[in-house]
């Protein structure tokens, strides 16, 4: 079953008499459990994409469908519901609220969700401990490094349960070593079950995916599986 299904997706923007076009008709399916990295250089469409798929923004033309649910004529409180229960973000830049603790960032997604307090403490504290952050929940992001912070936000992709882990440039913000531990971590919340949709410019990034999804000038030019990573090392390319 397919959790994405895109059909001729376009986004143009107007800039004074030019309208600018960015996606020029994608269509790409995603079925549930994938691994898929959309890859392309600086002006390709990957963010205007990753956008699309993360319902921040509404494609021009074209319909998309999010794990059963058409998208195309929902209000902007609907999608905003429709994401919250259905996308986890990992950003590269973390995008956790500095005077929040590591406990009350990963609390965040099930406030909105409507979770009672004590419950989602429960489920926040469980989420920092999968992710070997238990000690760290009453600290600040500025009292963590970049991959802890890293596991945080991960932790709050985590908290509801989402049918979509969508990653924009997880390692983007990180040195080599502390890069490889995050996409350690990513692989194994796919073998889990997890879908993930990994957006990167990095060719290195995407090896670690099992199909990758190219992009150039707003168009699909290539979309291909990758070979099964080598099982007895389980190094994380980057």
């Amino acid at each position: 079953m397919n959790i994405i299904e895109l059909n001729q997706i376009t986004k143009s923007y107007r800039r004074g008499e030019e309208q600018l076009s960015i996606l020029k008709g994608i269509s790409l399916n995603i079925a549930k459990g994938d691994f898929v990295a959309i890859i392309g250089p600086s002006g390709s469409g990957k963010s205007t994409l990753m956008n699309t798929i993360g319902l921040l923004d509404s494609p021009t033309s074209g319909t998309y469908t999010l794990d059963g649910v058409a998208t195309e004529h929902l209000s902007d409180n609907e999608l905003a519901e429709l994401r919250n229960r259905k996308i986890g973000f990992i950003f590269q830049q973390f995008n956790l609220l500095p005077r929040l603790t590591a406990l009350e960032n990963v609390e965040l997604p099930m406030i909105y969700a409507g979770m009672g307090a004590k419950a989602r403490k429960e489920r926040a504290q469980a989420m920092l401990e999968a992710l070997g952050m238990g000690q760290r929940g009453h600290h600040k992001p500025s009292e963590l490094s970049g991959g802890q912070q890293q596991r945080v936000a991960i932790a709050r992709a985590l908290a509801i349960s989402p049918s979509l882990i969508l990653a924009d440039e997880p390692t983007g913000a990180l040195d080599s070593r502390t890069g490889i531990e995050v996409l350690e971590l990513i692989r194994k919340l796919n073998e889990e079950g997890n879908t993930i949709v990994l957006i990167t410019h990095d060719n290195h990034i995407a090896d670690n995916a099992k199909r990758v999804v190219t992009l150039r000038d707003g168009e699909i030019i290539s979309d291909v599986r990758n070979a099964p990573m080598p099982a007895k090392s389980q190094e994380a390319v980057v």
